[in-house]
This record gives structure tokens, C-alpha cells and sequence, in this order.
């Protein structure tokens, strides 16, 4: 590895870490600046997600008093994040380059149309009572658990679609979402990362790169995320999500 690219990889590792602690999808910018520096896709990817879980785990404590009072839930959730992160490296390992990649934009595009609407579906759900609300969250297992395994196996976006999905069945505001965004996303990354590390190709270099620059980027995004009104926030996830869209259509 030459200067020039760990700086390249210094740089996007940072925006990375901070990108992903406001919205998601900093693996669109890592994932293709490894590729283009010559790393082949499978490293690329396995690579990225180990380094950057200190910077999902850096954005999740700056979001902890967004999310305080949550921690039963949160591990119950961390569960079917788990879970679906192991199916999901099981699919990198196993499965064509592209065979899952070509529904990502897909999935990505129905999480923004989730973002977009979840004001609407907030005040309807309101409207249901307490009772109406518990029916309902049950269902967010199932989505929280095929999130994972989207994120396992290549965690790009996988912010959008869990903001999405939690939008759609709970009735909390945008800012605790994103904190509850940003620990189930740090368990995916984790778990998916550990398995990397012991059956895949590693460039640890690269990986210790990221992973000083992610930390770093985690705790600038905490505090730009957390003062961003719902609205700005909102407009951020719509603006991210689409680029990503863009990205994955054009790779």
C-alpha cells in the first residue's frame, strides 16, 4: 500500500464513519475507492465491514441519550440483527457476486418511500391507540432480522432500511429511530466482521485505516446528526438514499 492510498482510504473511512452515524450508506463510499485501488470485491467488502464497526459503535454512544430507557428492546432487536447478519456472510460466501445485489436498489428505494411517508404513517398509527401500536410491532422482528441479513452481506444502506421499517411500525421520533438505527447497525457490523475475520480474505491494513478514520467519523456524525431537525434529517435520508440508488444501478 502506498501513502497516497491509505490517505484515499483514511479520507473515506472518515465520511464513512460520519455518513453512517447521520444517515447510512458510507459503504458507497469506501466499498468503491477499494475497488477502484485495485482490492478485489470480496475483500473489498469484508475488509470494510470490520473496519468500520469502531465507528458504528462510536455513533451508536453519541446517540445514547436519544435512545436511554430502550435497552430491553434494544437487545431483543439485536437478536434478529444478529441473526440475520451470520445469513447474510453465509450469502457473501456462498452466492454469486451478484446475484443478491441486483434487489438492493430495490430494497433501498422502498425504505425512502417508507422515510417519506412515515409522518403520515406516524399520525395514523396514533389515531389506533397504545393497543393498536403493540399489534403491530411484532412485525418488525421479521424486518429487522432480512435488514441483517442485507447488511451482513453487504451493509450499504442498511441506515435507510432499518430507519424505514422502525418509521413505519413505531410512533417515536426520527432522532430516537436514528440512535436505534445506529446500535442494530453496529451489531450487524460486528457480528458480520467476526465471521470475516476468520473465514474470508482480509486486508488488514486496510482495515486498521478505517478503523481509526471511522471512529473519528462516528463521533463527528453524532453531533451533526443529533442537532439536525426531523425534517433536515428526513431530507438528508431521502438526498443519501437516492445517490446510493444511483450508485448501484451504475456499478
Amino acid at each position: 500500500m502506498t501513502w497516497w492510498h491509505g490517505v484515499l482510504i483514511a479520507v473515506a473511512g472518515l465520511w464513512a464513519g460520519t455518513i453512517n452515524t447521520v444517515v447510512g450508506s458510507g459503504t458507497l463510499v469506501t466499498f468503491p475507492v477499494l475497488v477502484a485501488l485495485g482490492y478485489p470485491p470480496v475483500t473489498a467488502t469484508t475488509s470494510n465491514a470490520i473496519g468500520l464497526v469502531p465507528g458504528s459503535f462510536t455513533g451508536a454512544w453519541g446517540y445514547r441519550r436519544e435512545i436511554s430507557g430502550a435497552r430491553q428492546q434494544l437487545i431483543r432487536w439485536s437478536v434478529m440483527s444478529a441473526l440475520g447478519a451470520v445469513g447474510g456472510t453465509i450469502l457473501l460466501l456462498s452466492l454469486p457476486p451478484d446475484a443478491f445485489e441486483t434487489i438492493v436498489p430495490f430494497l433501498v428505494g422502498i425504505a425512502l418511500v417508507l422515510v417519506v411517508v412515515q409522518p403520515a404513517l406516524t399520525r395514523r398509527l396514533q389515531r389506533t391507540g397504545a393497543d393498536g401500536r403493540r399489534s403491530k410491532t411484532w412485525l418488525l422482528y421479521p424486518l429487522i432480522f432480512l435488514v441483517g441479513v442485507y447488511g451482513g452481506y453487504f451493509t450499504a444502506a442498511q441506515g435507510i432500511m432499518l430507519i424505514g421499517v422502525m418509521g413505519l411500525l413505531l410512533t417515536e421520533p426520527l432522532q430516537r429511530l436514528n440512535g436505534y438505527k445506529n446500535v442494530l447497525a453496529a451489531v450487524v457490523n460486528l457480528v458480520a466482521g467476526a465471521i470475516y475475520a476468520v473465514v474470508a480474505p482480509i486486508s488488514w491494513p486496510v482495515v486498521a485505516i478505517l478503523a481509526v478514520s471511522s471512529t473519528l467519523g462516528g463521533l463527528i456524525g453524532a453531533r451533526v446528526g443529533r442537532r439536525l431537525p426531523p425534517t433536515v434529517l428526513r431530507a438528508v435520508i431521502v438526498v443519501v438514499g437516492l445517490v446510493a440508488i444511483v450508485r448501484l444501478v451504475i456499478e
